[in-house]
């Protein structure tokens, strides 16, 4: 607990990517630090170009953007507590510049969530830079290949955090060369997501892109894909092998795809309503029997340890989640609420496992994310280690 109400600033990257489930992540981080007594803030500042989901790409124009971000502020009790910086206008939403540069110079430390900026000369005024990855394995083989741009980012921090719970471990190959990395999680609020076991709840869902593209790596002749398609397509016949129904609310954005997905027995629902809001988000994921899902390859192959902070959700709501192995399961209790596989026959297993004691499996979620991911310990750990113990 702090000695008095510091700031504390939480860069991230709501408005340049106006999407629930990068809401989510943010709104947990927030809330969380304000409940350890921090009067924490919202902060964007990165200068990067919003998404509108609206035209489907990037754009000048930050209104879209800056609206949801006062949307999402105003929901969680924020609504003086954020600033968006337009660097491309000069001008600022929220809290006035004025504001923005008081708090800059008065944090006790600064979370650069998702490295949501590159930092500045304003960022370096006393507070402690906390960098928290949520994406793993990247950023360290770009180190041990040599990227000076990864190399000029990560040192401009005083400490290093990755949901990469694995990194450094003899069964992950992932190098970590040059930087000390603390294992860190996803934090949740319980609270926000209480719902009562449903028994009648009929589908696994997940909420997930079909491909990402840009960040696959080479390294020591392995290339490790930035993407869930490559493993999902492993168990695309996953349908035909269980009495479990599947949905998932995921837009390939080809045809052709589209309906080998849906020729294998998986449901498909439109992703945007869902993930334009928080609470369309929520309930979603209150309404599902549970979640299936695949990881990125670039988690799954190195064996990074990495969880998502999505699927923490489905396990906060008391859904069981069946995931593919990350190694994970190192740190976290798997077999009960939470289920791991690597195979088909293992994850026909998990399933049957879960349907075999569904309210035993969904009690069993919410207390694992209670005890694992509450954002109080989560990141009451973090702030201590980063320095501000």
């Amino acid at each position: 607990m702090p000695s008095r109400r510091e700031p504390l600033l939480v860069l991230g990257i709501v408005g340049q990517y106006p999407m629930a489930g990068v809401a989510w992540q943010a709104i947990h981080y927030l809330l969380g630090l304000r409940r350890l007594g921090w009067d924490a803030y919202y902060v964007e500042d990165s200068g990067a170009a919003p998404y509108d989901p609206r035209h489907g790409g990037r754009t000048d124009d930050p209104s879209y953007s800056v609206g949801y971000v006062a949307d999402v502020m105003r929901r969680i009790g924020f609504e003086d507590r954020w600033v968006y910086l337009d660097m491309a206008h000069d001008r600022t939403f929220g809290l006035p510049r004025s504001r923005l540069d008081e708090l800059y110079r008065e944090a006790a430390a600064i979370l650069n969530l998702c490295g949501a900026t590159a930092p500045r000369a304003e960022h370096r005024q006393g507070a402690r830079l906390l960098y928290v990855e949520t994406d793993p394995v990247y950023e360290q083989l770009r180190i041990a290949l040599g990227a000076e741009s990864s190399l000029g980012f990560l040192s401009s921090h005083d400490a290093l955090f990755t949901y990469g719970e694995n990194l450094g471990a003899p069964d992950c190959p992932v190098p970590l060369e040059r930087f000390t990395w603390h294992a860190t999680r996803p934090p949740v609020v319980l609270e926000e997501w209480t719902a009562p076991p449903d028994p009648s709840a009929v589908f696994f869902t997940s909420i997930a892109s079909w491909e990402n593209k840009g960040k696959d790596i080479t390294f020591r002749g392995e290339t490790y894909h930035w993407s869930k398609h490559v493993n999902f397509l492993r168990f695309l016949e996953l349908p035909r092998h269980t009495t479990a129904r599947f949905e998932l609310a995921m837009d390939p954005l080809d045809a052709a795809v589209t309906a080998r997905i849906r020729e294998a027995g998986w449901a498909l629902v439109d992703p945007a309503p869902i993930s334009r809001n928080i609470d369309r988000y929520r309930g979603f994921i209150r309404g599902s029997r549970g979640e299936f899902t695949v990881a990125k390859d670039i988690y799954v192959r190195p064996r990074s340890g990495w969880f998502s902070d999505r699927s923490v959700c489905y396990l906060a709501a008391g859904k069981p989640v069946v995931t593919q192995d990350t190694g994970v399961g190192k740190f976290v209790p798997t077999g009960r609420g939470l289920l791991t596989y690597a195979t088909m026959e293992e994850a026909v297993e998990a399933l049957r496992a879960i349907e075999a004691d569904y309210v035993g499996h969904a009690t069993a979620a919410r207390a694992l994310a209670a005890e694992h991911f509450a954002a109080e310990r989560v990141l009451a750990r973090l702030l201590a280690e980063g320095g501000l113990g």
